[in-house]
């Protein structure tokens, strides 16, 4: 007969494909646990950086309101000036009045998607910072920190093996707790069961308290997961070549008006060569900018892309990403204004558009403070969960243990109780989820190998003990 002790120290008797699972979660959740724990922490600080992000950069970001406002090609002129060797890439007016305008710059030496922002003051000209932008959002230092830091923990490309993993099994520890949830729930609902809740263990209470939070965050967990794979290194691909094959990529801006600029028109004379393109010219963004807003780009928000090469037009593009989205884009021929080609986001592949809002609430900025609320929210529940989740495997450590010693691990063998069918069907899921998401492939495979490895060795140590005795 089993002793208290041992009643509380080993794991519970399990039968069928409820051990299967509980198995699988458990070795899911202790060794992937730090890296969904990481990204929590990380995400919640990204998710509260553009409060922080408009305090720490408040002189660069702000100016005081005039009554009149300069030319933008006045305020790029004063960024040049200001930032001469660098090369003139994009303009972004101030949204609203007291905003300063980004006059954005490539140089050399700068990081991957990194852009020299002059910040001008709209009313006087005045050049008011010098920053460096990152991406599409325009983050400033601050925000990059902690957006690298969430996505590599600063390590550059090996770090983002980090996140993807994280992001690989959430979904699976996520799915595998609400399976456990729903047949603890059947199995308590047994008159046996009911009387053993009345004397409910501790460990049981922060079982139950686990199961409860984890259903409460059951989709956000889901949905961080799907949208952080988008983003990843490996699966991300995969994820890009599924949608570029079904036709749910997001439509790129292409040039199918004709115009002086469209074409290979402009010849100097009858059979002489065509004449070599001219360069943009910066005084014309305010002529280019009119033209986008007669063709109804209305966004506060937008940037003016210069033409990467002479005689390709001007691209003028929404950028903003809070509810209802607005990232409408057109392409203006620099010279004569006329529109040369326009892509709008009603028009875009319904997949294109969810994976706009998805990646926009993942970073919390569709809904405003409520979206990062409900991140913050979200973080702090995932956070817990970990936590809970190693307190539980530590309290299931022996007793009488000395050292460091850690809770027994769910029986080995638990697929021999599954029936054939469900375990050939999980086989096969993984398999192709695996090849699909290669970093989920490939870890559990290394889960897979260790755990053989362990059970070979305690094997072996038990026929020693054996032959000894």
């Amino acid at each position: 007969m089993a002793t208290q002790t041992e009643q509380a120290t080993s794991p519970p008797r399990t039968s069928g494909w409820r051990g299967l699972f509980l198995r699988l979660h458990f070795y899911a959740g202790v060794l992937v646990g730090p890296f969904v724990l990481i990204a929590a922490l990380t995400g919640v600080l990204y998710a509260a950086t553009p409060q922080m992000e408009s305090w720490i950069y408040s002189d660069q970001l702000q100016a005081p309101v005039g009554l009149k406002q300069a030319s933008l090609a006045d305020q790029v002129k004063a960024a040049q000036a200001a930032n001469p060797g660098g090369e003139l890439a994009a303009v972004r007016p101030g949204a609203e009045p007291g905003d300063t305008t980004r006059v954005l710059f490539n140089e050399e030496g700068l990081g991957e998607s990194e852009r020299r922002a002059i910040f001008v003051d709209p009313a006087t000209a005045q050049v008011r910072g010098d920053l460096v932008a990152y991406g599409s959002s325009g983050a400033l230092p601050f925000r990059t920190v902690l957006d690298q830091l969430h996505r590599n923990l600063l390590l550059g490309e090996p770090g983002r093996l980090y996140s993807e993993l994280a992001a690989s099994w959430l979904w699976v520890v996520a799915l595998g707790g609400l399976v456990l949830w729903v047949s603890r729930r059947r199995a308590r609902r047994t008159e046996k069961a009911e009387k053993a809740a009345k004397t409910e263990s501790a460990r049981g209470k922060s079982v139950r308290r686990h199961g409860t939070i984890g259903l409460w965050v059951l989709l956000g967990a889901v949905f961080l997961s799907a949208t952080g794979l988008t983003w990843s290194a490996y699966a991300g691909e995969n994820v890009s070549a599924l949608r570029e094959s079904l036709g749910w990529a997001t439509p790129a801006l292409k040039v199918t008006g004709s115009g002086e600029h469209a074409g290979h028109t402009g010849h100097a004379g009858h059979g002489d060569a065509p004449a070599a393109p001219a360069p943009a010219r910066p005084e014309s963004v305010d002529a280019v900018l009119a033209s986008a807003r007669a063709a109804g780009i209305d966004a506060a928000s937008v940037e003016i892309g210069l033409p990467a090469k002479p005689g390709a037009p001007w691209q003028v593009t929404e950028v903003e990403r809070s509810w209802p989205t607005q990232v409408d884009a057109v392409a203006v021929d620099g010279t004569t204004g006329q529109i040369l080609g326009e892509v709008r986001f009603a028009d875009y592949p319904l997949m294109a558009k969810l994976a706009r809002w998805g990646i926009d609430a993942h970073m919390g900025v569709l809904f405003g403070w409520p979206n990062q609320l409900a991140l913050l929210l979200l973080g702090a529940g995932l956070v817990t969960l970990v936590v809970l989740g190693y307190r539980m495997w530590w309290r299931r450590r022996p007793t009488r243990a000395t050292g460091l010693t850690f809770g027994r691990p769910i029986p080995r063998g638990q697929w021999r109780k599954a029936p054939p069918a469900l375990v050939a069907g999980l086989v096969l899921l993984a398999a192709a989820i695996g090849w699909f998401v290669p970093l989920f492939g490939i870890s559990l495979l290394v889960f897979l190998v260790v755990d053989l490895l362990l059970g070979l060795r305690s094997r072996a140590k038990a026929d020693s003990t054996d032959v000894t005795v």
